[in-house]
């Protein structure tokens, strides 16, 4: 029962990262007349804060001590929030400037440009159905172009971006909660130090546009640490496989809402190119999920024939034999007893009792 309610705890938790994920493009509008850097600083500088006092509450801070002894994974963590840097900048600006449709591709076209940079990158090997997923997704892309008039830049960006910061992250190896803080730690002076420039500059709206306003910016924080630390949560009790099928939340939210909500144009053959990438994207995660099933039992079936192998080959425990008195041995007489005087009577012999099915079924694991 405890199990079933932290996978089920787990998955609202993965729902509700997503679900966050898939809205936020209603929050930026409100920040404005703020640019997009400004509320990018914004975002980094309120960051470091929110998820410094989450590290303190939990007491979660020995790995700084141990990152600082590492160069190579502090430049990697550099590398990461640079790339950061660019993706939330950009979407930002795309949401603030009507593109919330071309963002949301971005984040449906990531997974495919992640497998792409795994075989170039990385010299990792496709499966058939991942080759037609990829080849789709080109052919959804070449769609798109023709239908933007251009390649859609603001999606492709986007895309590559993440997947780049996936695979550096893939590298460092760290835990989401410590990962961001090391990251905004390295973007928190450049930020602060645009800020206080903006500020002397005049430009400022931190302060220039009311209570509200000062309040939504300083909000940036929450609105980047609340779904990380629901996705760090949903991460530890649901499967993989689950959480691959819950990131496409976050685009279908943020596709609806820029065609329902911010009214932005859908011609048909924006509709094809988005079509076809659906089409990738199920193709995809039907291979994944049968894999997925495949490699599950062909796990279990190594471990039944591990067992039975085991089994079959265990030597026997010996018993301990009773050890035959020799005749003439002295050894401890049997006293007689006399005939009305009260003794120990004799014990009997203990009756083996077979094992209940019911007992034999509770020592099994519940599958």
């Amino acid at each position: 029962m405890k199990g079933k309610n932290e996978q089920r705890a787990g998955l609202l938790s993965g729902v509700a990262a997503y679900g966050l994920w898939g809205i936020v493009p209603l929050f930026w509008p409100l920040l404005k007349p703020s640019g997009a850097v400004e509320i990018l600083a914004h975002r980094m500088v309120w960051s470091l804060g929110v998820v410094g006092i989450a590290l303190l509450a939990l007491r979660r801070w020995a790995w700084i001590g141990e990152l600082l002894r590492q160069p190579r994974k502090l430049g990697l963590i550099t590398v990461a929030a640079a790339v950061i840097t660019v993706n939330w900048g950009l979407y930002i600006w795309s949401v603030n400037n009507g593109h919330v449709v071309e963002a949301s591709l971005g984040y449906f076209i990531n997974p495919l440009v992640t497998i792409a940079m795994g075989v170039l990158l990385l010299g990792e090997r496709l499966r058939p159905a991942q080759w037609v997923a990829v080849g789709t997704g080109v052919a959804a892309v070449l769609v798109l172009a023709i239908g933007y008039g251009q390649p859609p830049w603001i999606s492709l960006v986007l895309a590559f971006s993440f997947a780049t910061y996936g695979l550096v992250k893939k590298k460092v190896n760290m835990g989401g909660l410590e990962s961001l803080t090391a990251e905004t730690a390295v973007l928190f002076v450049p930020a602060l130090g645009y800020l206080v420039w903006l500020g002397t500059q005049g430009e400022s709206t931190f302060t220039s546009e009311g209570a509200g306003h000062t309040a939504l910016l300083a909000a940036t924080g929450l609105v980047t640490a609340i779904p990380l630390i629901l996705f760090g949560a949903a991460a530890i009790r649901v499967p993989l496989s689950t959480l691959g099928l819950l990131q496409y939340l976050a685009p279908v939210f943020q596709f609806v809402l820029g065609i329902l909500y911010f009214h932005e144009a859908m011609p048909p053959e924006r509709w094809a190119g988005f079509g076809l990438v659906w089409m990738a994207l199920i193709l995809l995660t039907w291979d994944a999920l049968r894999t997925s099933r495949r490699t599950r039992a062909q796990a279990q079936a190594a471990r039944l024939a591990a067992a039975k192998q085991a089994a079959t080959t265990a030597p026997e425990t010996p018993g301990t034999a009773e050890t035959p008195r020799t005749p003439g041995t002295p050894g401890t007489a049997e006293t007689p007893r006399t005939p009305g005087t009260p003794g120990t009577a004799e014990t009997p012999e203990a009756v083996e009792t077979p094992e209940t099915p019911e007992a034999s079924a509770s020592s099994q694991p519940i599958t």
